[in-house]
């Protein structure tokens, strides 16, 4: 499969001046600089008819998908292999007595082929079955919480001097750095479960042709529409719900999928995969994720292609500083998420991820919601800082940078409460 070059290698080993390259990819965060642009109407057939009808939106809803998987995500596979589920670890009184803790090994066996993803999943000590958050971690299970019993991720991991990271293996040293991303005590205390996953267990986050992870479980050669690392991660997500669907202390209506920033962007493509997900909560993820492509503000699709080559399918090249031509913009990825659910969150110092075109894609997303006499946003001017404002759809923009915190945590939780937890 033909890639991009990385930004760094372009400039140190193709001889392009650093000047020069910088001129390129100079970001732009000036809204008098936006391009003009036209959204796709995500209720207006390619064929020029109005949809009307939920039933209608159905067969508008599959037309929007198609055009994401062959130009952005990626198509991925069906799955018709096993999955084998082993116990690595366990505790009946794990965050101080308040959780029950497990750690799972589970082995997705496709032929002759296989992978190990390791959830670590803490549930409240509850008689019936509990609402969950699902979600990826970036820095090993063992990150998530202080605990001692954890077990220190092997798989590939991008060095981190902070967290004692070298030679692109986790350490010691990392255990807990994480946590306040997780906020695992706050999850149990208010009644919900937490199950995550080093998303590098699922496919190691660095290009190679996309031979390692989920797609070496199938021996097609990709093509120009294959799927990316995004929709490798988004797959994961959905075997991982294939497992907690067993369980009988989890309510397999009530899981809530969650990401942040290209595991954001992960959290949304595996929302509008796969329908079994009750909420979907996007955390800062930007460009490919809830910003709008067309403003080109910020990260732009030819910059994160650039930078990232592996994320998305090959054909997404096609669009690079041409978002204009683009047959789909985010705000109909979150449409695809309707009736269910949705929350997208910004940070006012992340102007990369582009804050205002996180937000007009709840906007814009709106009237798909408001077809199934759901409210969507119930504001089209952009709140204030640190003032949520939700319907349906929910949106924040609060104080500080890229990041997860407890203050989001809040949001999501007050969120969940609402649409999905007080739900017969």
């Amino acid at each position: 499969m033909k890639k991009l070059i990385c930004p760094l290698v372009m400039v140190l080993c193709l001889g392009i001046p650093a000047k020069l390259f910088s001129q390129q990819f100079v970001a732009n965060y000036d809204e008098s600089k936006v391009p003009e642009y036209t959204l796709p109407d995500p209720l207006v057939f390619d064929d020029g008819r109005k949809v009307k009808t939920v039933r209608a939106w159905e067969k508008r809803r599959e037309e929007i998908y198609k055009k994401f998987e062959a130009e952005v995500y990626g198509v991925s596979p069906e799955w018709e292999g096993q999955i084998i589920p082993s116990e690595l670890s366990s505790s009946e009184d794990a965050l101080g007595g308040k959780a029950i803790r497990r750690e799972l090994k589970l082995t997705l066996k496709n032929g002759d082929r296989s992978l190990d993803m390791i959830m670590l999943l803490y549930l409240p000590k509850s008689e019936k079955p509990v609402p969950l958050f699902l979600g990826y971690n970036f820095g090993g299970n063992h990150s998530v919480t202080d605990e001692p019993g954890i077990l220190i991720t092997t798989s590939w991991i991008r060095n981190n001097a902070a967290t004692g990271i070298t030679e692109n293996r986790a350490t010691e040293e990392g255990r807990g750095k994480g946590a306040s991303s997780w906020q695992a005590e706050e999850l149990i205390k208010r009644g919900y479960g937490l199950a995550t996953i080093y998303y590098g267990d699922v496919d190691p986050d660095y290009d190679d042709g996309f031979k390692n992870g989920v797609h070496g479980l199938y021996k097609d050669v990709p093509d120009a529409g294959s799927w990316g690392s995004i929709a490798g991660w988004a797959w994961g997500l959905s075997r991982a719900m294939d497992y907690l669907e067993t369980l009988e202390t989890v309510d397999p209506s009530k899981v809530i999928v969650i990401g942040h920033s290209r595991l954001g962007k992960t959290a949304l493509w595996a929302g509008a995969s796969d329908e079994r997900f009750a909420m979907v909560i996007s955390n800062n993820s930007g460009c490919g994720g809830a910003a709008l492509s067309r403003r080109a503000y910020g990260e732009t699709v030819g910059r994160i292609n650039t930078s990232f080559p592996h994320w998305f399918c090959d054909n997404f090249n096609k669009y690079n500083e041409n978002e204009k031509m683009l047959p789909v913009d985010q705000h109909q990825l979150l449409a695809l998420i309707a009736p269910r659910p949705v929350y997208v969150a910004s940070a006012a110092d992340d102007r990369w991820a582009d804050p205002r075109g996180e937000f007009l894609s709840c906007v814009h997303a709106s009237p798909v919601y408001r077809l199934f006499k759901k409210e969507g946003i119930p504001v089209t001017e952009m709140p204030g800082v640190n003032s949520p404002v939700s319907g349906t759809i929910g949106y924040h923009i609060r104080s500080g940078g890229h990041a997860v915190t407890p203050f989001d945590w809040q949001q999501y939780l007050d969120f969940a409460d609402k649409n999905i937890l007080h739900k017969p």
